[in-house]
């Protein structure tokens, strides 16, 4: 069974929602990856080693992101690792955590929003990333998690903070 490591305070539902993210994530970075390995997933393989270490550098890297959102679950979002340097040991600030992912999930959201768009809008259809069906089921099963990537990313940092930020109200005398 998966164990689900949060901080005593958190919700339980936030800890889900931020350990579900990089799982989201993980299908279409695998997808990048089978395509530059050169697996029949698109209709063309990629054209050149520059373009490859774009989509590779691109499934790290969002990968990665999707990691971070365990920060506002776990305790190196509240205090910085003893290993960074000049920083570790400090408090994180809330808003030096929430600011920066409430961000990230509009730019999540505006993407989405362009992506279907596109899609609806007929965009790019010349070009065909999948010729055959079995293609185009596989990108959409591989592509669709992210949908929920935008939104369980803002619930995540508005539960950070309202955890962190919320004061207990005075006992009344």
């Amino acid at each position: 069974m998966l164990k689900i490591t949060a901080l005593p305070d958190v919700p339980r539902w936030a800890a889900l929602a931020a350990h579900a993210v990089p799982w989201l994530t993980l299908p279409s970075g695998l997808w990048r990856i089978a395509l530059v390995a050169g697996l029949p997933v698109a209709a063309q393989e990629q054209s050149g080693t520059g373009e490859a270490v774009y989509v590779v550098a691109l499934s790290v890297i969002s990968e990665l992101l999707a990691w971070l959102t365990l920060g506002l679950v776990r305790e190196w979002g509240e205090t910085v690792p003893a290993w960074v340097p000049v920083l570790g040991g400090r408090q994180v600030r809330p808003l030096a955590a929430v600011v920066p992912a409430l961000l990230g999930a509009t730019g999540l959201f505006g993407l989405m929003g362009w992506a279907f768009y596109a899609q609806i809008a007929g965009l790019g259809s010349e070009a065909g990333v999948t010729d055959s069906t079995a293609q185009s089921a596989l990108l959409v099963l591989c592509y669709i998690p992210l949908i929920a990537w935008p939104p369980l990313l803002t619930a995540v940092a508005l539960a950070y903070y309202r955890r962190r930020t919320t004061y207990a109200s005075p006992v009344a005398a």
